[in-house]
């Protein structure tokens, strides 16, 4: 049961004036008066029990963008239905119009709409639903809360979608579709020509010498099947923000990006996930399903605030790739958890495999070594200039290990490695 502001004003305009005068008789009868009728306007309110509410299934959509939920009310009693409802959901969600007038007459329903904008990826999920039912005098009325799952799933933006087309257009180059054939190491026979001096001695095709009596050499297209394995780390230094993004929806822009193109260039492309434990897998996802597959994949995932367990995901990638292939670390350049958890494994790996550590940098670090202000801009200045070199030293220690670092800000860290895994095709390393 639920009083309105109504009931307040009549029992104020009643016992106010009354109380100006000694007569207390007339003070406890207004006050019968009013619980009577607060009684009588909630037992002919009506049961809040007779609307059965049921939500259909959310759309996925992209965060920034807008969605929707329908919950669908039906009357399962004979009188009409009327009053009110609040479908509450998380903040996150950002619920807009959840506050519904509601007027359903006996055996039939209605869909009730609200407009959700995500303001956070992932699951965002739906609180209780609220119906309230006045009765006729309009002062007091019945009010119950109903637990109607739902959830809505915010997906990755993936804003670097619009660096794809310029980054396709090098690789069709790249690929032979235009005027470009590149040649480089790998094992798909491309044409015959005659030796030149600093030409692979092991390239000489002697039987088609023989035939011309002057050395030729094979030459050969670089693979187009080869496999890319990203790894995505979700443990803590993923947690930090730059700006206003965490560094894991950086690092999963940069992921997103790489994989559409090597998906274009017939490459196999697979992710995996995680910190102490795998969270995610997307393998042996085809062309057309790879890119939805990572979206779907990615969107739940959370930053833990727990160590990574880089042995455990070193051998979950020799598990799914067992020739060699690129495999991208997307982790931040932390100098301590690098030091500690990833060098030990990533020496092994990068034997096996080309290795590639994308990492999210803080442009904020950059404006720091650049004041001189004052005493406090200095300190800061000398702060951000020594985690600068520690990151240097971090990722020099990883290049004497064959590890190819890029380091680089939100906006341009998957331009970067998009170019960097053009340059490997060019150059017929991959």
């Amino acid at each position: 049961m639920f009083v309105t502001g109504r009931l307040v004003a009549l029992v104020l305009c009643g016992v106010v004036p009354v109380l100006l005068r000694p007569a207390l008789t007339t003070v406890w009868l207004w006050v019968v008066v009013v619980l009577v009728a607060t009684a009588l306007d909630v037992a002919l309110a009506g049961s809040t029990k007779v609307l059965h509410l049921e939500r259909h299934p959310s759309a996925q959509v992209r965060l920034g963008e807008t969605g929707s939920t329908t919950l669908l009310a039906t009357n399962t009693g004979r009188r009409t239905f009327r009053g009110s409802l609040r479908d509450a959901w998380q903040p996150s969600a950002g619920a807009v119009g959840n506050r519904h007038q509601v007027v359903v007459p006996g055996g039939e329903r209605r869909a009730l709409r609200t407009t959700l904008t995500p303001t956070r990826r992932g699951d965002r999920r739906a609180d209780r639903v609220t119906v309230r039912r006045l009765g006729p005098l309009r002062v007091a009325g019945r009010q119950r809360s109903y637990a109607v799952p739902g959830h809505v799933r915010a997906l990755p933006p993936f804003h670097s979608r619009r660096h794809l087309p310029s980054r396709l257009a090098q690789l069709r180059q790249l690929d032979g579709r235009s005027a470009v054939r590149v040649r480089g190491q790998g094992t798909e026979f491309d044409s015959l020509r005659d030796y030149v001096e600093g030409d692979d001695v092991r390239s000489i095709d002697w039987r088609a010498t023989a035939r011309r009596r002057s050395t030729v050499v094979r030459t050969w297209q670089p693979e187009k099947d080869r496999h890319i394995v990203l790894v995505l780390d979700t443990s803590r230094t993923s947690a930090g923000r730059v700006g206003d993004t965490p560094r894991l929806d950086a690092a999963m822009d940069a992921a997103l990006l790489l994989g559409a193109l090597a998906s274009r260039a017939g490459d196999r492309v697979d992710l995996i996930a995680g910190d102490r434990r795998v969270h995610r897998k997307v393998v042996g996802s085809s062309r057309t399903t790879l890119l939805s597959d990572l979206v779907t994949a990615m969107a739940p995932l959370e930053p833990a605030l727990l160590e990574a367990d880089w042995r455990l995901l070193t051998s979950e990638v020799t598990r799914l790739s067992r020739h060699r292939g690129l495999v991208v670390l997307l982790t931040p350049l932390e100098p301590a958890a690098i030091e500690e958890s990833l060098l030990p494994p990533l020496g092994v790996l990068a034997q096996r495999h080309r290795v590639v550590v994308a990492s999210v940098s803080d442009p904020a670090l950059g404006e720091m070594r650049a004041g001189r202000g004052d005493a406090r801009a200095v300190y800061d200045a000398a702060a951000a200039e020594r985690s600068a070199a520690l990151r240097q030293r971090t990722a020099a220690g990883l290049g004497r290990l064959g590890v190819e670092v890029l380091d680089a800000d939100p906006e341009h860290l998957p331009v970067a490695l998009a170019d960097h895994y053009l340059l490997l095709k060019s150059r017929g390393l991959l």
